[in-house]
C-alpha cells in the first residue's frame, strides 16, 4: 500500500503545536514516557501469552533496546511487546479516543509549563517526542500478526501510515532529533536520564552506542543501563523519595508527584505488597463513568492485569500503584479473578489500610488533607453511599464547607459547635459552593446563628438517602419542609395579619396547580420570596439532578412558594391584595413571583419570553 495520509484530531494537534514549539526545561522527560509505554507493551505480551502460548514462540526474553546513532542524528528505541497493527496505530497515536478529551482541551492555557503537566494528566506521554524531534517514525507489528506498519510525522498537522516489514512483534520508535536536542544524542547523559526516571523498570533496558575503546572489534557496544529490581520488593530503607516519586511517574503515566506513598508487605495467610500512591493532582478521567481502578495487579512480579475492578473499590479510582500477590497462580485470567477469594481478601485489606492512612494524615497534616479532599472527596464520598460496612469511617473523615465560614469542617466539629438544643444537622445542597451561599432559605438559620453544612457533589444526595444520620442527630435540608426556627423561649405563634392572608389568596389563586401551596416563612429575612420542597416531597436539588440525568419523567414537581411578610415588596403587595379585583390587578406580579423564586434557585422561568415582558411592563408602569 502507500503511504495513507491521515490529520490529527483537532485536539491532538493544538497539543502537538505546544510540543513542536516547547521550551520546557525538562525535555528529558520523553525519554521516560517511551520507557515506561515499552515496559506497558512487554507486560501485556507476557500476560496474553499465558493464555495464547503462540504469541510467544518469537518473543525471546523480553527487554527495551535504545540505540543511539549521532552521525545520523536518530535516537531508537525499540521493544518486543505487544506491537500495534494499523487500526492500533491510529487510535493510539493520531487520537484522543477517550473520556475528558473535552475537558482536557478546555484546560490548556497557552502557559508551556502548566500545558505540559496537563499532558502528563491526561496520559499522552508519546507526543512529548516532539519536544526533542523534528520528525518520529514508529515501526510496529502486532503480536499474532504478520503484517507490520510504519507511522510516521513531523507533529505539525498529520501523519501518514505505510505498510512495512519487521520480523517480530513489537514496536520501533525512531527520533530524528533536533538541532537544539543533541544533548540527547550523549550516551552519557542519556545514562544519566535512565538511571534517573527508569533504574526501577523490571525489565532490562540495553543502550546500544558506538565503541570508542581502542582495538575494539565490535563498532557497537551494548550495556544494560538500569537495576531492574522492582522496587516494590525493595526494603523501605532503601529507597529515596525520589525514586518513590519516579516510579510514581512510570506507574501512573503522570507528570505530577505524589501527594502520598503506601509502601508496606501484609505476611500471613496471604502474602502479598503494595505500593501506591494518592496523586496531587486530579486525574483528567476521575469522572469517567466507567470509574475503573488504575492499580496494577502482578503475580511475583509477574505484570498480571492493569484493568482489575476487583482490586479495589470504585470510589478509590484515584489510587495509582502495584499491588504483588504471592498467592495467586501465575495463568490467572480476568474470568477467574472475580470473586476469587484471595483477591477479595487482598482488596478488603487493602481498601482499609488506605484509609486508614488518609485518617491518619488527616490528623497530622489538616491542610494536606484538605488539598487531598479538594481534588478527591467528591470520589470517596461515593464509598458513603456504596460500603456499608466502611460508610461510617469514610463519613467521619469527609470534609465540608459551612455558613461558619471556618474552611473545610467535620460533621463531628459542626456538632461540637451546635446549640444546646439543636438536635438535627442542616444542610443544602447545590451545583456548587457559590450557589449554596446564594440560596436564600439560608437567611433565617444565618440570623438565628445556625450552622447550615453545604453539600455541593452530587454525591451527596444519593449518600444522604442511606444514611438518614449522624450519631442520633437527623440530617434535615433548609430547602425542604417548614424550618422550625421561631424562638423556643416564646410559645407563641405569630399570627398571619388580614393582609398576608389576602395576599396568600390572590397568589393562589393566580398561580393555581404551579406551585403546591403559598405559606408564610421563618427562613426568609431578607428575600421577598422562596421555593422550598414540602415534607414528603423530594429535595429540589436532588429532583433536579435526576432530571437532569434522564431519571425522571415529566415536569418537576410543584414546589411550596414561600413569602417574607417583613418584606417590603411583600408588605406593599399585601395591601393591594385586600382591594377590590387584587386577584386580576396582582396576575403577572405572582408570576414575577414565581420565576423570581425560579431564578434563585439556579432555574429558568418557565417562560423566559413572557417574564421579560412583565417585568418591562411593571418597570414601565412604576415611572407613571
Amino acid at each position: 500500500m502507500t503511504k495513507e495520509k491521515h490529520g490529527f484530531e483537532a485536539e491532538v494537534s493544538r497539543l502537538l503545536h505546544m510540543m513542536v514549539h516547547s521550551v520546557y526545561s525538562d525535555r528529558e522527560i520523553f525519554l521516560r514516557e517511551l520507557i515506561s509505554n515499552a515496559s506497558d507493551a512487554c507486560d501485556k505480551l507476557r500476560y496474553e501469552g499465558l493464555t495464547n502460548n503462540e504469541l510467544l514462540k518469537d518473543a525471546g526474553e523480553f527487554a527495551i533496546t535504545i540505540r543511539v546513532d549521532p552521525d545520523k542524528k536518530q535516537l531508537v528505541v525499540s521493544d518486543n511487546g505487544i506491537g500495534m497493527n494499523k487500526e492500533d496505530l491510529i487510535s493510539h497515536l493520531g487520537t484522543i479516543a477517550r473520556s475528558g478529551t473535552s475537558s482536557f482541551v478546555e484546560k490548556m492555557t497557552g502557559d508551556k509549563k502548566k500545558d505540559v503537566n496537563l499532558i502528563g494528566q491526561f496520559g499522552v506521554g508519546f507526543y512529548s517526542v516532539f519536544m526533542v524531534a523534528d520528525k518520529v517514525e514508529v515501526l510496529s507489528r502486532k503480536a499474532g500478526e504478520d503484517k507490520a506498519y510504519n507511522w510516521e510525522s513531523d507533529g505539525i498537522g498529520e501523519y501518514t501510515i505505510s505498510d512495512a516489514k519487521k520480523d517480530s512483534a513489537g514496536t520501533q520508535i525512531t527520533l530524528y532529533i533536533k538541532k537544539d536536542a543533541k544533548e540527547f544524542l550523549d550516551v552519557h547523559r542519556l545514562k544519566n536520564i535512565i538511571k534517573t526516571y527508569s533504574d526501577h523498570i523490571t525489565l532490562p533496558i540495553n543502550l546500544i552506542s558506538k565503541n570508542e575503546e581502542k582495538d575494539a572489534e565490535e563498532k557497537e557496544k551494548t550495556e544494560k543501563v538500569n537495576d531492574g529490581t522492582a522496587i516494590w520488593a525493595r526494603p523501605k530503607s532503601e529507597i529515596t523519595e525520589e525514586q518513590y516519586k519516579e516510579f510514581y511517574h512510570h506507574v501512573a503515566h503522570a507528570f505530577d508527584d505524589p501527594a502520598m506513598t503506601i509502601h508496606y508487605r501484609a505476611e500471613g495467610k496471604i502474602e502479598y505488597t503494595v505500593l501506591m500512591f494518592v496523586p496531587s493532582q486530579q486525574p483528567m478521567d476521575i469522572f469517567d463513568p466507567a470509574r475503573k481502578t488504575k492499580v496494577k495487579l502482578y503475580v511475583k512480579r509477574v505484570f498480571i492485569t492493569d484493568d482489575c475492578e476487583d482490586l479495589l473499590p470504585g470510589y478509590l479510582r484515584f489510587m495509582r500503584g502495584v499491588v504483588d500477590s504471592e498467592d495467586l497462580p501465575l495463568n490467572i485470567s480476568r474470568e477467574m479473578l472475580q470473586n476469587n477469594p484471595v483477591m477479595t481478601n487482598i482488596r478488603n485489606a487493602v481498601t482499609k489500610r488506605v484509609l486508614g492512612e488518609l485518617e491518619k494524615k488527616a490528623k497530622k497534616d489538616t491542610d494536606g488533607f484538605n488539598d487531598f479532599w479538594n481534588s478527591f472527596g467528591a470520589v470517596l464520598k461515593e464509598g458513603i453511599y456504596e460500603d456499608f460496612s466502611l460508610r461510617d469511617q469514610i463519613l467521619k473523615m469527609s470534609r465540608f464547607n459551612s455558613t461558619a465560614d471556618k474552611g473545610l469542617t467535620t460533621i463531628e466539629d459542626y456538632l461540637s459547635r451546635a446549640k444546646d438544643d439543636q438536635d438535627k444537622i442542616y444542610y443544602i445542597t447545590a451545583d456548587n459552593l457559590a450557589a449554596a451561599k446564594r440560596s436564600p432559605q439560608l437567611e433565617g438559620f444565618k440570623a438565628k446563628g445556625i450552622e447550615v453544612l453545604y453539600f455541593c457533589d452530587p454525591v451527596d444526595e444519593f449518600w444522604l438517602q442511606m444514611v438518614p444520620e449522624f450519631e442520633g442527630k437527623k440530617f434535615v435540608s433548609v430547602t425542604r419542609g417548614s424550618a422550625d426556627l421561631k424562638d423556643k423561649k416564646d410559645d407563641k405563634e405569630k399570627e398571619n395579619t388580614p393582609e398576608i392572608d389576602a395576599l396568600i389568596a390572590v397568589l393562589k389563586a393566580n398561580l393555581g396547580e404551579a406551585v403546591k401551596d403559598v405559606r408564610p416563612s421563618n427562613r426568609l429575612t431578607d428575600s421577598a420570596v422562596c421555593l422550598v420542597a414540602d415534607d414528603n416531597d423530594m429535595d429540589i436539588h436532588m429532583e433536579r439532578i435526576l432530571k437532569m440525568h434522564n431519571k425522571l419523567d415529566g415536569a418537576l414537581s410543584a414546589r411550596v412558594l414561600e413569602i417574607n411578610p417583613s418584606n417590603p415588596l411583600i408588605v406593599t403587595l399585601a395591601k393591594e391584595a385586600k382591594k377590590d379585583g387584587s386577584v386580576d390587578k396582582l396576575k403577572d406580579v405572582s408570576q414575577i413571583l414565581l420565576d423570581q423564586a425560579r431564578i434563585m434557585e439556579g432555574d429558568l422561568p418557565d417562560d423566559p419570553v413572557a417574564f421579560a415582558s412583565r417585568l418591562s411592563l411593571m418597570m414601565a408602569n412604576s415611572f407613571k
